[in-house]
């Protein structure tokens, strides 16, 4: 029998425990954040950065609309006025980082955030960008390839968590004899930067898939022990090589608790609970 509606008990029950999304806050505060926020990104020469965290934080924040409105900041003059959009080829790359950023949230947050949050991507980004953007998947796992993707996700994992990996690796397979072996599998396919580059679309390197955990972990709470360990897998990527500029201040100590900060200033903005409750236990 094709089941075509909800119970009307289980309808009911689904209204309860605030399923809907939180409230975004304000367009002007929003746009004064990210303002502030962008303009302190720009004197420090990472641009990049500031999207990558920027996209992070606001989609484990739950705020797709935020999303949406992140993308117009970034690629218009004035966000609310599509005639004022830069070239097409700067709103495809801006557009390719953010979802970049979002696929790589999913390791840290799940995947109903993440299809939200590209949803609301989805829903203002321009039809000239969606047709620019890549659509085949560049991480399909094949026999031929399937050894190359284990190998960059166990060295990505031996990067970031040197000299705890071993450890770790046999505690969380301790969990479940499957779980370390998804991890890694996800760490390489998804985490670890795409080999090419910059010549990738959206490719993010070493030192932002470490800004992406950190970012996600900040904004997500609660969850300290993750936090800190991405944590120092961003201050190891400055041993990475082959840096560009921007990875290696992003890897440095300033660099690192810029991120930190960078993080928490947009929080106090679309999740000022959080720092009030914060404030409340000084």
């Amino acid at each position: 029998m094709v089941v075509k509606h909800l119970p009307p008990a289980v309808k009911q029950l689904l209204t309860l425990r605030s399923p809907g999304l939180p409230s975004a806050p304000p367009v002007s505060k929003l746009s004064a954040v990210l303002t502030s926020t962008f303009n302190d990104a720009q004197r420090k020469n990472v641009e990049k950065g500031w999207l990558t965290l920027t996209t992070c934080t606001l989609l484990t924040a739950n705020l797709p609309s935020s999303v949406g409105y992140l993308y117009k900041f970034a690629t218009r003059t004035n966000p609310e006025d599509a005639s004022t959009r830069r070239s097409l080829a700067d709103a495809t790359h801006k557009a390719a980082v953010i979802r970049e950023s979002a696929l790589k949230s999913t390791i840290f947050i799940g995947v109903p955030r993440v299809i939200l949050s590209s949803a609301g991507l989805g829903e203002v980004m321009e039809d000239d960008v969606k047709a620019s953007l890549r659509t085949e998947s560049k991480r399909i796992a094949t026999p031929e390839n399937i050894n190359e993707i284990l190998d960059r996700g166990k060295n990505l994992w031996q990067s970031i968590y040197t000299p705890h990996d071993v450890k770790l690796y046999n505690k969380l397979g301790g969990y479940h004899p499957d779980f370390i072996q998804f991890i890694i599998q996800a760490y390489g396919t998804v985490l670890a930067p795409l080999p090419g580059g910059d010549s990738e679309q959206g490719n993010l390197s070493r030192a932002l898939g470490s800004v992406v955990g950190t970012a996600c972990l900040r904004a997500e709470g609660r969850v300290g022990p993750q936090l800190i360990s991405h944590v120092f897998g961003l201050l190891k990527a400055r041993d990475v090589p082959g840096l560009s500029s921007e990875d290696y201040w992003l890897a440095s100590d300033e660099g690192t608790e810029w991120v930190v900060r960078t993080v928490d200033s947009i929080l106090d903005v679309v999740k000022p609970e959080e720092d009030q409750k914060a404030q409340a236990k000084l």
